[in-house]
């Protein structure tokens, strides 16, 4: 049976927290898919957890990775995306918890002409670490009550886990965040990724997948919200490789595709010089 969808799964030396990832997609209620891991340069302790947890999932996984040379997640997710066997690609993190129904949603909201923009859920240090392969098969991890039993506080957004039916379609409505491409929750047709040329691989950490989001608008897209269905759980972690001069080249970035409304990126899967006639 050909492959529908890939869901491609960024990683950096986090061993730890992309197990609980891949077990959290041995959950899915939908089944016709496969994992592809985008990894960044991780060392033997990654390598050597996909290569044990591989047999033991019951889905296909390739393990996409180059050398670590410094923070080069567009090039290895462009790499992934070239590798996938899907037509429809989800992209996630590999510290991203996925529901049971994470797929399902996102393949019965998958449209021509569009893409899913998603968010995550996050979670403090203690309870990231508490989440154990049990809690992840009996999705108590997903329970508020279970989340607020080991020390989570009350908040409006809260309201992600709990929200089903006309609610959950009313807050995806009328949250006030707006639709970006979101690379640790967000969906389209692979030849729509193909066809603005992947990642632009100038780009390091900051806005580099909303730059993505940005030229498929330009090239005719639009993005539907799946905020408060297509859910998963972000797990702790310090944010040590921020760089102030890495954000500012790419705000420049995505300054020009914004101003002259590029669809494609010279710098992406192809390096070829595409104008936007």
């Amino acid at each position: 049976m050909k492959i529908e969808v890939s869901v491609i799964i960024s990683t950096y030396n986090s061993p730890l927290w992309l197990e609980k990832v891949l077990w959290s997609y041995d959950t899915q209620t939908y089944k016709n898919f496969e994992v592809v891991i985008a990894d960044d340069g991780s060392g033997e302790e990654t390598i050597q957890l996909i290569a044990s947890i591989k047999n033991k999932l019951s889905y296909p996984v390739q393990h996409i990775w180059h050398e670590d040379n410094g923070f080069q997640k567009t090039i290895i997710l462009n790499k992934a995306t070239i590798s996938s066997k899907g037509d429809y690609l989800v992209y996630t993190d590999g510290d991203c918890i996925a529901r049971k129904d994470f797929l399902e949603v996102h393949v019965a909201n998958r449209k021509a002409g569009c893409y899913l923009s998603g968010g995550y859920f996050k979670l403090p240090e203690h309870i990231s670490k508490l989440i154990s392969k049990d809690d992840i098969y009996n999705q108590s991890c997903f329970d508020i009550k279970w989340l607020k039993k080991h020390g989570l506080k009350s908040s409006f957004k809260n309201n992600k886990l709990t929200a089903r039916g006309l609610k959950m379609n009313i807050l995806n409505f009328i949250t006030p965040t707006k639709s970006t491409w979101n690379g640790h929750n967000s969906s389209a047709y692979k030849k729509d990724i193909l066809n603005v040329n992947g990642y632009d691989e100038r780009m390091q950490y900051g806005g580099e997948d909303r730059e993505l989001g940005e030229r498929l608008v330009n090239a005719g897209m639009k993005a539907k919200r799946v905020r408060y269905s297509a859910i998963c759980l972000h797990l702790y972690h310090e944010r040590g490789y921020v760089n102030p001069e890495m954000i500012a080249v790419n705000k420049s970035i995505r300054l020009v595709t914004k101003t002259q409304k590029l669809t494609k990126t010279a710098f992406g899967n192809q390096r070829v010089n595409f104008s936007n006639s």
